[in-house]
């Protein structure tokens, strides 16, 4: 059973996964985040942690608009064609081409929320959003049209799915619970059910990077194969097996990114994911809770998903 294998075992039901699949990701070096060097890193890392699928870190930002200052200004938010992903695209046909047949391909793939703070800052778009809805969404609406066209080239090219992340839901973000509703539920569901609709492995990723949840219910219903977020919440702790539960799908994650997974010795990662994996939900993904801070060391990546791999309960 190959890496392939493994994951759509996981996806389903009916057959029993040959071993736990494991995975974490991070930044590479600024000289490896495009052309051939960032193939044969993502390659280079893929292959000596032994994960169970390679996740492209997407590294090219919308660009700062400094005319963006109101929300009427949201109107002058441009399109991006495929020439703005040349980079991108570039990164991901070339690691379709080299491990497609041994592994599920996945990119990073930022909410239209999210590029919207790229484009301007969060604390811009937030308040925007709560000031005028209606005008903030032309620009949203112009954002998701860029997304799509990107998502769907990287679909000619043989993408697999995406790790599809989104935030806006944070418990502090919006005092007005329409403003998520209105302006970023919308937009992710246009560009995540069209991935659903056309890629085999997908994972929702529900993003604390930025800010905390008091809960993750709402997007319960949001598309994805999996599902992978923090179980900190402001409200207290959950587990691996109440976020499965919740979403009805597998679950990935249990280590926090920042804690003895970074900062560890082996010892202590295997120790830390034997912990997770004694309570974890009968499908599952051990990983982390988001991206680990580029400096981690690779072994202890390795020894997590070796872990997961030699573990029998």
């Amino acid at each position: 059973m190959n890496k392939r294998d493994v994951i759509f075992s996981l996806l389903d039901p009916g057959s029993r996964p040959a071993c736990i699949p494991a995975g974490f990701f991070l930044h590479f070096d600024p000289t490896c985040r495009s052309g051939r060097a960032a193939v044969e890193k993502h390659l280079e890392f893929f292959r000596y942690t032994g994960m169970d699928f390679v996740k492209i870190q997407y590294e090219r930002k919308f660009p700062p608009i400094q005319e963006i200052k109101t929300p009427d200004d949201w109107a002058k938010m441009p399109e991006y064609g495929l020439d703005f992903y040349a980079e991108p695209l570039g990164v991901v046909e070339g690691l379709v081409k080299a491990a497609k047949k041994e592994a599920m391909i996945i990119l990073t793939l930022y909410s239209p929320f999210m590029f919207a703070a790229q484009t301007t800052s969060y604390d811009v778009i937030t308040r925007h959003i709560m000031e005028e809805p209606e005008k903030v969404k032309t620009g949203m609406r112009t954002i998701t049209n860029s997304v799509m066209r990107f998502v769907k080239e990287c679909i000619k090219l043989g993408l697999d799915g995406f790790y599809m992340s989104t935030q806006g839901g944070e418990a502090s973000r919006f005092s007005d619970p329409d403003s998520f509703e209105t302006c970023i539920r919308p937009y992710d569901f246009e560009v995540m059910e069209e991935i659903n609709r056309t890629c085999p492995f997908s994972i929702l990723h529900v993003c604390d990077y930025q800010l905390p949840y008091s809960s993750i219910e709402r997007y319960a219903d949001y598309p994805g194969q999996v599902v992978n977020a923090s179980l900190e919440l402001t409200g207290g702790k959950i587990t691996p097996r109440d976020a499965a539960s919740l979403f009805n799908r597998p679950f990935m994650g249990g280590l926090d990114r920042l804690g003895i997974l970074a900062k560890g010795s082996t010892d202590e990662v295997k120790a830390a994911a034997e912990a997770v994996l004694k309570d974890a939900p009968d499908r599952f993904i051990l990983g982390a809770d988001c991206t680990v801070p580029a400096d981690t060391n690779w072994d202890n990546l390795k020894t997590a998903i070796d872990t997961a791999h030699n573990w029998h309960g």
